[in-house]
């Protein structure tokens, strides 16, 4: 689906344009066309590969969709991929943008993602002297605008580890801690492999042999670098906070089930008392002395009542009851 066709030159919109007029709008000097479009067809990106002669790799990758965060030189152009990552209803959703960047023409195609660029685009045209800068800039701003929303979705991670954390001294919640730290652990994971790889990326943009595309926008990719590398450290936090976090519940389970093993010895030892003596004057030997005598009965359960009261009162001092 076509969003937006624009043309810009100097810096300044010269206005919305059909895709049959591409090829006159890239002939003019200083000029370049920037394309957006959404969940695209294999018709509609053919039409853009003929109109941009983009490569036909690049093509096939944003076709097939599920890419790792990357950038492809092809001679004058580049092909970059990034993953848009936000939380819908609750759930981690993660999208992908595939990024065409000529020296005069900029074709963004969205994937699985709710969120657009429109934004992106307002915040250009708001600042027609950095928009001079052609493409380049473009690819900037995308990446510098899926790179912020990077940052709400760390917040939203980090609240919920907090909210975990406090219910991990509660009675019986261990259970529903560990099935909590799990799944968090899981969309952490997942979104470090949509950040991770990025960095790598944005630090081929800026320092040493940079692509000719984005030669004079060092210092805003540079930017986007450190503001990755930031995330990084702290997905790294979370995670190694998650980790800590399972080895202490699974430790307070551990106490627990001490505490329950305690009583249930402790319980033992009593009873195994009366067991005890219940065994000895249940065996049926003729010659018994206690057998005949008048007060050996009640005398039995006093001695096992005081000897269970006594093991029970030990066993409550010490905390076991």
């Amino acid at each position: 689906m076509l969003i937006n066709c624009v043309a810009y030159q100097n810096g300044k919109k010269l206005g919305d344009i059909p895709v049959e007029e591409i090829s006159d709008a890239l002939a003019r000097p200083d000029c370049f066309v920037w394309v957006g479009m959404a969940d695209v067809t294999v018709e509609e990106l053919e039409c853009m590969r003929a109109e941009f002669k983009l490569h036909p790799l690049a093509v096939e990758d944003a076709l097939v969709g599920q890419q790792r965060p990357k950038i492809e030189e092809y001679g004058e152009s580049l092909f970059a991929v990034m993953r848009p990552v936000e939380i819908v209803d609750g759930e981690l959703q993660i999208g992908e943008l595939a990024v065409f960047v000529g020296p005069n023409y900029v074709l963004s195609v969205r994937r699985d993602s709710s969120h657009g660029f429109h934004d992106v685009r307002a915040r250009c045209e708001r600042e027609p002297e950095l928009l001079r800068n052609g493409s380049g800039f473009v690819l900037y701003a995308l990446m510098d605008a899926v790179v912020d929303r990077y940052f709400p979705v760390m917040d939203a991670m980090e609240n919920r580890l907090e909210t975990i954390e406090e219910q991990i001294f509660e009675k019986d919640a261990q259970r529903a801690n560990i099935e909590q730290l799990y799944e968090l652990k899981r969309e952490v994971l997942r979104f470090r492999h949509a950040v991770n790889p990025l960095t790598a990326t944005a630090g081929k943009l800026h320092g040493g042999r940079v692509p000719r595309a984005v030669q004079d926008c060092g210092d805003y990719f540079r930017d986007v670098y450190d503001h990755l590398h930031r995330i990084n450290i702290s997905i790294d936090a979370i995670r190694d906070t998650i980790n800590t976090a399972i080895q202490v519940n699974l430790s307070m389970v551990a106490i627990d089930e001490s505490e329950v093993n305690k009583r249930l010895a402790a319980w033992a030892a009593i009873f195994a008392v009366a067991t005890a003596f219940a065994g000895i004057w249940g065996m049926n030997f003729e010659h018994m002395p206690e057998l005949h005598w008048k007060y050996g009965y009640p005398t039995a359960l006093a001695a096992m009542l005081g000897i269970c009261l006594y093991l029970y009162r030990r066993f409550r001092k010490s905390g076991w009851l």
